[in-house]
């Protein structure tokens, strides 16, 4: 673990509303996805079922529906064509579950009509990672070796990226929440304004935690830019 001196700089204030935030949407979403993986739906179907439905009724045959291990670890991998659901979606007929895998093909039929946030996140990938794992640590440098102040505008401009990828996710994961919930209710299976709410909460609750993080990269570039602004002065 690397230590960081920009801790103890007054710009740290800026961290307590993002992990706040951070704590309470992981609260959040755990507790939604309690409640509502002890209720049944109606429809009876899995979330592979339900999954595969999804995807055949938009023509995607091609992308797989597989089963993976974890506790809320489903995602659409743009790589392969799968829609990957953790075994607590892919074999349960819960709201949670329905929903959740719902979810996830919607990032399935996102990548089919080359949505546009989606293709922009995707590109960015390899960018972002970069951004996030090496900007702080130029940051760091730079704010310790008082010769080396231009590492701290490089480090500002890499989490930069980072934080355009965090902003870009927010309408890709809403996007795909707003498709899943119109397709369980036109499709039938959600068959009660109380499923359709429990679906609706359960996926708002699991958007919470992407604005958490867009907050958290936000403040966090920021209060760089404050370290950097106090070096100048």
């Amino acid at each position: 673990m690397i230590f960081d001196p920009t801790l103890y700089h007054p710009s740290v204030i800026l961290l307590i509303p993002a992990i706040i935030l951070t704590v309470y949407a992981h609260a959040k979403v755990s507790s939604a996805y309690n409640r509502y993986s002890k209720i049944r739906s109606s429809a009876g179907r899995t979330g592979a079922d339900v999954a595969r439905r999804i995807l055949d009724a938009n023509g995607l045959y091609d992308v797989k529906v597989e089963q993976i291990a974890g506790n809320l670890t489903d995602h659409y991998d743009p790589r392969v064509h799968a829609v990957r659901l953790s075994s607590g979606v892919y074999n349960s007929t819960s709201l949670a579950a329905i929903a959740v895998a719902a979810h996830e093909t919607g990032h399935a039929i996102q990548h089919a009509d080359g949505y546009a946030p989606l293709k922009i996140r995707t590109a960015f990938v390899p960018v972002a990672t970069f951004g996030s794992q090496v900007g702080p640590l130029l940051i760091i440098i730079g704010f310790v070796m008082s010769s080396f102040d231009f590492l701290l505008t490089l480090g500002i401009y890499a989490f930069a990226f980072a934080v355009f990828f965090q902003i870009i996710t927010l309408p890709v994961e809403f996007n795909a929440s707003s498709r899943a919930l119109a397709f369980l209710e036109n499709s039938g299976m959600l068959n009660s304004r109380e499923e359709a709410a429990g679906a609706r909460n359960m996926l708002s609750a699991a958007a919470l935690t992407y604005v958490a993080a867009a907050l958290g990269a936000i403040l966090t570039l920021l209060r760089f830019i404050w370290i950097a602004q106090g070096r100048d002065d």
